[in-house]
């Protein structure tokens, strides 16, 4: 046997032994996919299905409580979404995607002072909020949308001022009365 004829013959078996190593790596790859894609296709569990259809009942009387409550567009079910989405990311302390959010509702045309008072609230009621405890914080938040004034039962936060009023021109000074 001659140079070239051992050399074609190791070539082919060292292609034939890498292509034996791809095609069975494919077939294991193919199969763990198959498992896959079919994990995907099973209906998700009755109990998780039920779960979901609370929450979106829970979020759509949300919204109806909202609407109801609040008079305007800060009772717009986009309102109260995004804006008690803003007051919870600047809660957590989120500014910047805070303020991304305000951007968007604003040009809803949402009223800006209700995401302030909403937050004002959450601040008076932050000592009833646990981290803890999962939805602690959204309903204070949604208490707090629906009803910006509210106040704490034991509170030592003065109430809210109202809005200033126009104030009135001073009144003219009177020279001071001559004495006789």
């Amino acid at each position: 046997m001659g140079y070239s004829a051992l050399l074609t013959k190791t070539l082919f078996h060292g292609a034939t032994a890498a292509a034996l190593v791809l095609t069975a790596s494919l077939g294991v790859a193919s199969a763990q996919t198959n498992e896959k894609q079919q994990d995907q296709n099973k209906a998700p569990p009755a109990a998780a299905q039920q779960q979901d259809n609370r929450d979106a009942q829970k979020r759509a009387d949300e919204f109806a409580e909202a609407a109801k409550a609040i008079n305007g567009p800060a009772g717009n079910p986009e309102c109260v979404w995004l804006g008690r989405r803003v007051v919870n990311l600047m809660w957590r302390d989120d500014l910047d995607t805070a303020f991304r959010h305000l951007d968007l509702y604003d040009r809803f045309g949402c009223p800006g002072g209700h995401v302030q008072a909403t937050f004002r609230c959450l601040v008076r009621f932050s000592a009833t909020i646990d981290n803890k405890v999962a939805d602690t914080l959204n309903t204070r938040i949604q208490a707090c949308w629906i009803n910006p004034g509210a106040q704490p039962q034991n509170s030592n936060f003065p109430p809210p001022a109202p809005p200033p009023a126009a104030t009135p021109a001073p009144a003219p000074a009177q020279p001071p009365a001559q004495q006789k």
